[in-house]
């Protein structure tokens, strides 16, 4: 797979599940745009995010290294000064870079500093802080109401998404020509998810299919998710309904804002890739939980991924887990450029072109705190898991762990962390975990993550662990580091400090 013209566009919403978008399950939710663009590209069935939250799977997204690596594990926690974006790894290679939209990235709050970090093109910056920024007190006020949609039909004009597909359109048509990456990050369908007729009315009676999981006991489940699901516990679900008018209008609202960027491509660049998915899902109270936050489970985890250009077969499915860490390295490497060799992920070049059925066994997904900022979401929650595309381990450090099989049981309910029968298949992703955690230098990795209750085999606790040291290998933007013990440029950058 090769692209004519070096051009890609990558188009995200916030909080929308895979199982939302009508190509991946009917539900009578309405994504025509998507779904078009599903059936003329690639669905990848089994995309995950690296963790599930707004920053931390931006930072993965938009710097090729974990939450973890760059100090994107929370929200409202400015990535480490060392930290480089693909915007500036590209912009070295005479990429035109443009990101339109929510960033997340700058340790302000949630609207951002309305300030263009390095890498990408001032002209087209339009975070929501600069969105606020233009309105009067009064509409500020109306813009963050969902309620307001019961007394006020917005025209389109007023939204976020239409402002930022106005901008993308914009882009487009003055650059169409040129080598660009260009970015389109919508806040919708999240929280106050405005939207105008038809859409804010469009599913006012409507209701989400029923999941099995919304009535999960949390018995066998880690101490936390009780304490997050709270009274829900002891309430009857049998009856209970998943209603979100708001939320579901604005999921099709930005569908169609998402039709339009497309439409543009058609026009101005038809040659170019495009590039859908989401930073995570929404509960919708699976599971007895709410939004999204320290778990694993396929609701805020699973999201949609489609790829639609050059080279891609019309309708095809890739059954492969692959994950967000992974996009970075496969954009440069589609567009011929050399991998940064500080990059996580794997490219999906070779996976694309048929020449492996998957690079990733297994893809990770983490987490470490929900919010800087304030409180309410659990405080301090590590999770490392691993998914192999059938089985799911989840260790969870502050309480206790999870493995499910989801060919058996794709509802998460059964958890088998001590099931013998499926010990070798958890000691497996356990290990893989743990490498995975000493590879990508981990700040939290520890002996504690081995010695879980269940691990038979684990090596007694030692105050060095491993004895290894792992240095940074950036030298796209710095020079090779120095061994610490000679003073000299390192040779490896990940060896042995044990003393002898």
């Amino acid at each position: 797979m090769a692209l004519k013209n070096r051009q890609i566009v990558l188009i995200m919403t916030d909080t929308q599940r895979h199982d939302m978008l009508g190509c991946y399950r009917q539900t009578g939710l309405q994504t025509p745009c998507l779904d078009e663009l599903a059936a003329g590209g690639k669905r990848f069935d089994k995309a995950y995010t690296t963790q599930p939250v707004c920053q931390a799977a931006r930072a993965a997204l938009f710097t090729g290294q974990y939450p973890h690596e760059v100090n994107g594990w929370t929200n409202s926690s400015g990535l480490a000064d060392n930290v480089h974006t693909i915007g500036e790894r590209l912009q070295r290679h005479g990429i035109h870079t443009a990101y339109i939209g929510k960033w997340h990235l700058d340790g302000g709050d949630y609207f951002g500093l309305g300030r263009c970090p390095k890498g990408w093109d001032p002209d087209y910056w339009f975070d929501m802080r600069c969105y606020l920024d233009r309105m009067s007190p009064e509409d500020r006020l109306l813009s963050r109401q969902a309620d307001a949609m019961k007394t006020h039909d917005f025209p389109a004009s007023f939204t976020y998404a239409h402002q930022c597909s106005d901008k993308a359109v914009r882009f487009l048509e003055m650059n169409g020509q040129d080598d660009f990456f260009l970015v389109v990050s919508y806040d919708e369908p999240h929280g106050p998810s405005l939207s105008p007729p038809p859409f804010s009315r469009m599913y006012d009676d409507y209701v989400f299919p029923r999941s099995p999981n919304l009535d999960d006991p949390l018995d066998n489940k880690p101490e936390h998710q009780r304490v997050w699901a709270g009274d829900s516990l002891i309430q009857d679900t049998r009856a209970r309904e998943v209603r979100a008018p708001a939320f579901f209008g604005c999921h099709s609202f930005v569908d169609q804002q998402i039709g339009r960027v497309v439409a543009a491509v058609r026009r101005q660049a038809p040659e170019a890739l495009i590039i859908f998915t989401s930073d995570h899902g929404d509960f919708l109270h699976s599971h007895r939980l709410s939004g999204k936050g320290p778990a694993a489970y396929e609701e805020i985890t699973h999201i949609p991924l489609i790829m639609n250009g050059p080279g891609l077969e019309p309708g095809s499915v890739d059954r492969s887990p692959v994950s967000h860490i992974d996009l970075p390295p496969t954009l440069f490497a589609i567009m011929g450029l050399p991998v940064p060799g500080i990059f996580s992920g794997r490219s999906l070049l070779p996976q694309l072109a048929g020449q492996t059925g998957q690079v990733n066994d297994p893809v990770f997904i983490e987490f470490g705190r929900y919010e800087v900022d304030h409180d309410g979401f659990g405080g301090f929650q590590p999770l490392r898991a691993a998914f192999d595309g059938r089985y799911k381990l989840v260790v969870n450090l502050m309480t206790s762990d999870e493995l499910y099989d989801l060919d058996q049981d794709p509802h998460e309910l059964d958890n088998r962390i001590d099931d013998p029968y499926l010990a070798t298949v958890r000691d497996r992703l356990h290990d893989a975990i743990l490498a995975f955690m000493n590879r990508t230098r981990d700040p939290f990795r520890g002996y504690y993550w081995e010695r879980r209750p269940w691990r038979k085999d684990a090596a007694k606790p030692t105050w060095t662990y491993t004895h290894m040291t792992r240095q940074r290998e950036d030298e796209d933007f710095e020079p090779r580091q120095l061994d610490y013990d000679t003073g000299l440029p390192m040779v490896e950058a990940t060896r042995s400090k044990a003393l002898y």
